[in-house]
């Protein structure tokens, strides 16, 4: 494939460093993130003769999908792995495989509050007043790094948050004078927060002098012919330097839905090829996100005239479906979309046209005769307005309940895109049926050859996917799908933080549930006494004093957002 003089001119002005490089497509979205050492030597790999092309039909399909590419410089490879594994999971392109989970780096946290301090690695970074360090590229690294520094600094590694006299018969870390056991008062707390402090301090970068101890012991090991002890010190000061090197803290990156070059083009080839009477207006696409059955949430976006309309996107969380049933869920929402729709519509959210036609209003009292010659004469300017409006050759003959510019109340749409097969198709279109919308156009998008799937037809339609309909669906499909997957993700992290709970020693399920229950979320647990909180079933006063005081030490930040 020829380069073209833009890649040409760009390929010219990357640097040799390290980096991440994102290919984009002729719609500008991304289909491909990935990192290099040398951004100039990688990058321009892509765009020269190679062996592989003869034998990799993925590395040809994305080369010839190339349009344009952008790249973003960091300090070093490891800031490049972080960065290229955040912008796979915002931009989920179709040619990255690896990073596509919801899997996070590894952060290592401290909560300085507690009456005795612990490091705990996780990786969720909460506004519960801990103090993060991270994320690490090597989890390897941080593992080995941390334990270094729990017997360099004499800190304790038991999971409990506050260690009782009693369990120092059984604390192998105290036996072995690694940890200084503050729970049984060999050190005071303000002793041992220093040690915790020492070892904030080094994990902050502050690690020269353990460094060169190390790098002594390992020259001293190496004149010894002690190799393999070298060898270990060696591996050591590496973990030391990779997990101390500072990172930089990535913004994200603002991205925009592509935009078809001519979406009035793209309308008109759909309703050719779907056989609609006219280019619809109005496109509403449907998708469904759960995770084994839990989190079950649906996605409503509507595109007006090819743009996507934000203001009539709509979320539903499935109340009414058990288990893993992407059918039921498609059932469930199609009938909770329309139903809502119908009856706004029926209540008398009309148009001036629609009012003007009324000859009552609500209540059966009479229109005054000079109102209704008011009414009739604005009627009859809006009328002629509209057939003075030059007529758009994507714009179908004007319907009030169906044709309204973006931002406006919703009305019924001029098709129904399903995310999904013929299942999902057939549970929409029975529920469309009962409420007697039959008529609208109603088709599913597959994903895996992106077919079309019709009510009736036997077979799918396969336009390929260079037909500019297929690429109108697939902006739809793909928006919906990921409005779904943010919703999921904003429910996890939101029941993420309800885990705080499991951090107290001795609640279980069913107390943490009963709290949950009480209250509603840990925000407003928080806000409640101790009396209020004695009162939930299964907690007397010295637990809930505890409670309270365990949450107080986890005071979220002042920026942390409010109930929703």
């Amino acid at each position: 494939m020829p380069i073209s003089d833009h890649i040409r001119t760009k390929l010219a002005s990357v640097p040799h460093r390290p980096g991440i490089y994102l290919m984009k497509d002729r719609f500008g979205t991304v289909i491909y993130v990935g990192k290099a050492r040398d951004l100039r030597h990688r990058v321009s790999q892509y765009f020269h003769p190679s062996r592989r092309r003869g034998w990799d039909l993925k590395f040809n399909a994305l080369v010839d999908a190339i349009h344009d590419f952008d790249v973003h410089l960091v300090r070093s490879e490891p800031e490049a792995l972080l960065l290229e594994g955040r912008l796979i999971k915002e931009f989920h392109p179709r040619y990255n495989i690896s990073f596509r989970d919801d899997k996070q780096f590894l952060l290592v946290k401290v909560n300085l509050n507690d009456p005795i301090p612990r490091f705990a690695l996780t990786r969720v970074q909460q506004t519960d007043g801990s103090r993060y360090f991270g994320p690490f590229a090597s989890s390897g690294a941080v593992h080995r790094t941390l334990a270094l520094v729990r017997h360099r600094f004499n800190l304790r590694g038991c999971r409990t948050l506050t260690p009782a006299e009693a369990d120092y018969r059984h604390c192998l870390y105290a036996h072995l004078r690694v940890c200084t056991a503050p729970c049984i008062g060999n050190v005071t707390p303000d002793q041992y927060r220093m040690q915790v402090a020492a070892a904030c301090d080094f994990l902050d970068g502050q690690c020269e002098e353990m460094a060169g101890e190390l790098e002594g012991q390992m020259q001293q090991a190496a004149a010894a012919l002690n190799f393999e002890k070298a060898a270990q010190l060696r591996d050591l000061i590496a973990d030391i330097r990779r997990t101390t090197a500072k990172t930089a803290k990535f913004e994200r990156i603002p991205y925009t839905l592509p935009v078809a070059i001519n979406p009035d083009a793209e309308l008109r080839e759909l309703a050719a090829a779907l056989g609609l009477p006219a280019p619809p207006d109005r496109i509403e696409g449907f998708d469904i996100s759960n995770i084994s059955g839990s989190f079950k949430v649906a996605s409503l976006v509507s595109f007006w005239r090819g743009r996507p309309d934000r203001a009539n996107y709509r979320r539903y969380r499935i109340q009414g479906v058990q288990g893993q049933d992407d059918f039921a869920c498609m059932a469930e929402t199609i009938r909770r979309r329309y139903t809502r729709l119908l009856r706004d519509t029926r209540a008398g959210h009309a148009t001036p046209i629609q009012a003007a036609a009324g000859s009552e209003p609500a209540g059966g009292q009479a229109i005054p005769a000079e109102l209704q010659r008011l009414v009739q004469e604005t009627a009859t300017t809006v009328r002629a307005r509209l057939r003075k409006r030059p007529a758009s050759p994507a714009a179908t003959p004007p319907d009030t309940l169906r044709t309204l510019p973006p931002g406006s109340r919703p009305r019924l749409p001029d098709l129904i895109l399903i995310d999904g097969g013929k299942g999902q198709l057939h549970a929409a279109c029975a529920e469309l049926a009962k409420l007697g919308l039959a008529t609208i156009p109603v088709i599913g998008l597959a994903k895996e050859f992106e077919e079309i799937h019709r009510p009736g037809a036997k077979e799918p339609l396969r336009l390929g996917l260079d037909h500019p309909a297929v690429k109108l669906l697939q902006r739809v499909r793909d928006e919906s799908h990921r409005v779904a997957n943010s919703y999921n993700a904003q429910l996890r992290l939101r029941k993420i933080s309800e885990s705080l709970l499991d951090e107290f020693p001795g609640i279980g399920d069913q107390r943490k549930a009963a709290l949950l229950k009480r209250f509603g979320s840990v925000q407003r647990l928080r806000r409640a006494t101790v009396d209020e909180i004695a009162a939930v079933p299964g907690f007397g006063g010295e637990t809930a004093a505890k409670l309270k005081a365990f949450l107080a030490r986890r005071t979220p930040d002042p920026v942390e957002s409010s109930d929703s």
